[in-house]
């Protein structure tokens, strides 16, 4: 995925795409109970910097950020959510 942000933007950018990366860590979803391990982000908050896991709504803001004119001027760049992991 970063290879395809950074080319692709690279691609792009003269058309006035932008084109970013938003790589989640250990958010709170259902994925993980899916997966078999529903209290995983749970388990290991301690090992997260910032002590606790993410929300879905925290990643879907970092997104509308991308998205909006305040961010006009990134393209190419990854934003990790991982609470400082």
């Amino acid at each position: 995925m970063d290879t395809l942000t950074k080319g692709l933007s690279l691609e792009v950018a003269e058309l006035g795409i932008r084109v970013n990366s938003v790589r989640p860590g250990f958010i709170h979803t259902q994925m993980h109970a899916n997966g078999g391990e529903p209290n995983r982000v749970e388990r290991l908050a301690p090992h997260i910097p910032l002590k606790r896991g993410g929300t879905p709504n925290e990643v879907a803001h970092a997104i509308a950020w991308l998205l909006s004119d305040e961010a006009s001027y990134v393209t190419g760049s990854f934003i990790d959510l991982a609470g400082g992991k």
